[in-house]
């Protein structure tokens, strides 16, 4: 069975690699195995996947769903933690490369792993580690996950995303990640709390934002759970929150970009009407509330209480 890693695995393998956690990159781990099956259990998977993992870390998560059954590709930033991340899961899940091995015909189970390094975009240049066999459940891609257009295609195409998102870049890596890879179909991951409010706030509500509309584009948004700061090491000075998104049908326009552009300017003024809001966006006031009443939008409305379909129906009356 696979070990999960306790507080103690975490400081030890932390200490083995005289790593110091920085806030720069967001860097709080889990160090409660009961929080990890709490994490892998809100996603609702349904039978093995192929899950995306964004910030491994030193491994708690990756463990957590290699546990569970799943196949794991880690995208990790930061090169010391990169280089330990291998060996940290074949010595706590051996199990699962044993029986990997077996499946395969593999004399060396403990070889059934790729690690697959990308410098930058390109997810192809491929480093396998010494005396590696088949490619087993796990491949790890070294690379700034803002950057990844690629991923290992050996475990199948990504269909999950499972993560402790770094809090500095949530938002913008979960939204890049579901522009990139439309084949992730039901995303689970843990943010700040401040964040977890946001993407999931309704229409009409003080969080209702930007990252409310973009992230409700791509699938239904909800709060799944509320995460204490005694599960880190190091404790956040702020709570945390887990998100699931299941991803639907894009609206009735499917010009992301074109819905984007009216989001955002709808919200670089949030307090004005979409009529004075949206003027430099349409060209105009007059072209604003042309494009709004062919929408079936009241110009007097603001950003806030507009749905994500209402702004896609803006999008194509501008047309």
């Amino acid at each position: 069975m696979t070990t999960l890693l306790s507080a103690r695995d975490v400081r030890v393998l932390a200490d083995g690699l005289g790593l110091r956690p920085t806030k720069q990159r967001g860097q709080n781990f889990v160090i409660d195995p009961n929080t990890v099956r709490m994490i892998v259990g809100a996603a609702q998977l349904d039978g093995p996947q192929t899950v995306v993992e964004i910030g491994p870390g030193l491994g708690s998560l990756t463990l957590g769903l290699l546990d569970a059954g799943h196949r794991v590709v880690a995208v990790e930033i930061d090169e010391l933690l990169a280089s330990r991340l291998p060996e940290t899961v074949h010595r706590f899940a051996s199990d699962v490369f044993e029986a990997a091995g077996r499946s395969d015909g593999s004399d060396d189970p403990v070889g059934s792993e790729t690690t697959e390094t990308a410098e930058t975009t390109d997810a192809s240049e491929t480093t396998e580690n010494p005396g590696s066999g088949s490619a087993g459940p796990f491949a790890l891609v070294q690379a700034d996950a803002m950057r990844v257009t690629e991923l290992p295609d050996h475990l199948g195409e990504p269909t999950a995303l499972v993560a402790n998102l770094p809090y500095n870049v949530a938002v913008p890596v979960l939204l890049h990640f579901l522009a990139t890879f439309p084949t992730i179909r039901q995303v689970l991951v843990m943010v700040q709390a401040e964040v977890a409010d946001r993407l999931a706030a309704p229409p009409g509500s003080r969080t209702y934002g930007v990252p409310s509309v973009k992230a409700q584009w791509y699938g239904t948004v909800e709060r799944a759970a509320d995460v204490g700061k005694n599960v880190f090491w190091p404790a956040p000075n702020v709570g945390s929150g887990l998100v699931r998104i299941t991803r639907r049908d894009t609206p009735r326009t499917g010009d992301r970009d074109a819905v984007f552009a009216v989001v955002d300017a709808a919200f670089a003024q949030r307090r004005k009407t979409l009529r004075s809001a949206l003027s430099g966006w349409a060209g105009s006031a007059a072209a604003a509330e042309a494009a709004l009443t062919r929408a079936g939008i009241d110009h007097r409305a603001r950003g806030e209480t507009l749905t994500v379909d209402d702004f896609a129906a803006i999008a194509e009356a501008a047309v």
